[in-house]
């Protein structure tokens, strides 16, 4: 590795599924993974790469059932923080409970393949109750839905994440209206990016030479609210399947500091998610 991960650099995002017999799948998801991918497979692959803090992202292969996310947590209590996927109808009390579980924010998918894509106003209505919490909105979209959505989502009482690079196209270039429409939302402080997912945008192939210009535009500009994760185990991943220390590897080629790497893996994660005991 051409470089040392900071101590308590952060993996951002990933998931967990399963395993399927202690959290069944639910019956109406999208998606079912082909094979379970736990909590224990998750830790040893951070452990081994030396991501000493951990997001668990709610898969849509769970619905609503947060279980198999909050076990994950439960586990490791200090360094791993989870984001939900829950109904705008929630209760305040359910919020709380997750709270004190180490949620730090609701995630809301606006891809076509994700199915029904839940009202801009009841979102930002869910947001509002939220918000004393401390908590943030997680939107995973196609970059013509996040570029129909900005106005409201520039209304938003927390602060907005938006996933994967906002899903662009990597070889459509740097000055492609989805690209900048993003630049555009970033320019408003309640915006933070991830730039997961290079591999999810490029046209190329690893080593993701098309889309590391993106990412590394994004941290340039915006250092003080971009995050990584590396989005194991890549549900509904459409081209190769990425080599995990290759994308860690890559984190020197778009973070290409110390400083940008320090606040990447360890400062912002640490700001938006807080990690610490959970009381």
């Amino acid at each position: 590795m051409p470089f040392d991960l900071p101590a308590g650099a952060c993996n951002a995002h990933c998931h967990v599924f399963g395993p399927g017999a202690r959290f069944p799948y639910a019956a109406d998801a999208t998606f079912v993974p082909e094979q379970d991918a736990p909590k224990e497979t998750l830790y040893a692959l951070n452990d081994r790469l030396g991501l000493e803090r951990c997001v668990v992202v709610q898969s849509t292969c769970h619905g609503f059932d947060n279980r198999a996310a909050e076990d994950a947590i439960a586990s490791r209590p200090s360094s791993y923080r989870g984001i939900a996927l829950l109904p705008t109808d929630v209760d305040d009390a359910e919020l709380k409970r997750l709270d004190a579980a180490g949620f730090r924010g609701v995630r809301f998918n606006f891809m076509g393949h994700l199915g029904r894509q839940v009202p801009i106003d009841q979102v930002l209505s869910l947001a509002a109750r939220f918000a004393p919490l401390g908590w943030h909105l997680q939107i995973h979209g196609d970059p013509a839905l996040l570029t129909a959505l900005g106005p409201a989502l520039r209304t938003s009482p927390v602060p907005v994440v938006i996933d994967h690079i906002g899903r662009i196209d990597a070889a459509l270039g740097l000055g492609q209206p989805d690209f900048q429409a993003l630049l555009g939302l970033m320019a408003d402080e309640r915006f933070w990016v991830k730039v997961s997912g290079m591999d999810r945008i490029t046209r190329l192939g690893p080593p993701y030479a098309d889309a590391q210009p993106f990412a590394a535009t994004l941290i340039a500009e915006f250092g003080d609210r971009v995050l990584w994760g590396n989005d194991w185990p890549h549900p509904n991943h459409a081209g190769p399947m990425p080599d995990e220390a290759q994308l860690v590897e890559l984190i020197a080629a778009i973070a290409p500091t110390e400083a940008a790497r320090h606040a990447l893996l360890v400062r912002n994660p640490q700001r938006l998610y807080r990690f610490g005991n959970n009381t």
